[in-house]
């Protein structure tokens, strides 16, 4: 009797998880902590910017296991100084992510009871039916709406709470996940990218470069235009391909579980009724979005005082999301147990993006606390000096690129940069609002594939859609926009620099 030993399968390889990739970051970054020395710049006493030219080593703080361990817990809440109280350590504006995250579990619960209406369904039922064969308007509309989100405020955790109803909608057009998904993160990021009077990225950087907001602003609104145009283009591309072969799709494995999560009505012969009730209900949930959006807008930094700003931000987010949560629920006649249930389910579901947005942060607790942020914005102060204006403007721009991997926060990156670059532009004789645009459009373009930024990491994980897959399908277009920006940074230094 001859036996036979069966052949070894061979194991294929699986790309990891946001929580592993995020993880496994955050101990490379704790070793990084032991090879680049530790350094801090001095402090305005004013605005807690660095000073440039004070740079000076300090004791290192290596990062250990511990505090690797600890990472994402004070990512979660902020750092804390020696007494256990929640601070702000020097470089940038590292606040705990428990507001986003919070945000973001509320908004799980405002979707858990306003999808139990079947309003959703029933209005995405409606609108397939009355596009028809124009549906794939819908992309170049909605990208549209969320580029001038991006650009007028900077646009970004705020629209995590669009993604299942975008999605939905366009895989019920016969579009995929990964369609929906670029909507928003593309439409929303180009426009972050593009940032003309966006006063959370071009109006910090302006005042640290101590020049007006409007200095640099029809090279921004080129750039807006021109990169909105060819992140319509690439998705609209890779959606009629979609639409034609559904095989082709980057995510064609998973679309009947996708179509079966995100199109809750699926398993029904036919779309659910759309009736005064679930009329109301939707009524209700565009309104929430519009209040959200007039009140966390700084109306008074773009000049409008006819609006009053109200300064929101995502605790005031929250408590919008959980009230129209329960008003939508009540508003369908849902009985007090069953509200609190829907609302708890849909909670649950967002648990997930919550932890990823506390290890995302957990990566920045530990570049903060090891001291070697600075360090690195002195090296790139180093290397710019002495070039000529277009090559000074070329290379600001690629060094912005890793500085944003360091520091995801607009904001933060501005805060911590640009009394540094500023300064340095104008001794080599090119304008500040350059050297600003460099910035933004690099922070904008790093933050639309990075890890590190919550938004990207929240929004794949809604979206199901992997981190491989993900940067396979969005690296060819980022190339385009670096490409592109480079050029349209240099004609402008060129021309400025010229009749100067």
């Amino acid at each position: 009797m001859t036996t036979h030993s069966e052949a070894p399968t061979k194991r294929k390889f699986t790309f990891p998880s946001a929580y592993t990739i995020l993880a496994f970051l955050i101990i490379v970054v704790a070793g990084l902590t032991y090879v680049i020395p530790a350094g801090l710049y001095d402090l305005n006493p004013d605005d807690g910017a660095p000073i440039p030219g004070t740079y000076h080593t300090v004791e290192p703080n290596p990062q250990d296991v511990s505090d690797i361990l600890l990472a994402p817990i004070n990512g979660m809440y902020g750092l804390q100084d020696e007494t256990g109280n929640i601070s702000i350590y020097n470089s940038g504006d590292l606040y705990g992510a428990i507001d986003v995250a919070l945000f973001i579990l509320v908004i799980g619960g405002f979707l858990g009871i306003t999808m139990k209406t079947g309003a959703i369904d029933a209005g995405i039922a409606a609108v397939v039916q009355r596009l028809g064969n124009r549906g794939k308007l819908l992309i170049p509309i909605l990208m549209i709406i969320f580029a001038a989100g991006g650009t007028s405020y900077g646009m970004a955790e705020e629209s995590l709470a669009f993604y299942p109803l975008v999605i939905a909608a366009l895989i019920a057009l016969g579009y995929d996940a990964l369609t929906g998904v670029a909507v928003i993160l593309l439409g929303a990021g180009i426009g972050v990218l593009g940032s003309t009077v966006n006063p959370f990225a071009t109006g910090i950087a302006s005042g640290f470069a101590g020049i007006p907001l409007t200095d640099g602003l029809p090279l921004r609104i080129i750039i807006l235009v021109v990169g909105t145009a060819f992140g319509i283009w690439y998705v609209m591309r890779y959606a009629a391909k979609v639409k034609a072969d559904p095989a082709k799709s980057h995510v064609a494995d998973q679309e009947a579980a996708n179509r079966k999560h995100f199109l809750r009505s699926e398993a029904q012969t036919e779309a659910p009724e759309f009736t005064t009730r679930r009329k109301v209900v939707l009524l209700l949930f565009a309104l929430s979005f519009v209040i959200m959006v007039v009140s966390v807008i700084p109306w008074v930094d773009l000049g409008i005082t006819r609006i009053k700003t109200r300064y929101w931000w995502f605790g005031e987010l929250s408590a919008l999301f959980m009230v129209m949560a329960f008003v939508i629920g009540i508003a369908y006649r849902m009985r007090e147990q069953e509200l609190v249930s829907n609302f708890v389910d849909g909670v649950r579901e967002m648990v997930g993006v919550a932890l990823v947005v506390a290890l995302a942060r957990g990566i920045s607790v530990i570049m903060t606390n090891g001291l070697i942020i600075d360090t690195v914005l002195y090296w790139c102060e180093q290397a710019l000096g002495g070039l000529a204006p277009v090559p000074f403007v070329n290379v600001i721009y690629l060094l912005y690129l890793p500085l944003s991997f360091l520091i995801p926060s607009s904001s933060g990156l501005a805060t911590v940069t640009m009394p540094i670059m500023a300064p340095l532009a104008q001794f080599q004789g090119v304008p500040e609002s350059v050297v600003v645009t460099a910035y933004q459009s690099a922070s904008g373009l790093l933050n639309l594939f990075t890890p590190t930024f919550a938004v990207v990491t929240g929004a794949l994980m809604i979206g199901r859609i992997p981190f491989s897959t993900w940067w396979k399908f969005v690296l060819p277009l980022v190339l385009i926009l670096g490409v592109v920006t480079m050029i349209l940074l240099s004609i402008a230094t060129i021309v400025l620099t010229s009749g100067a």
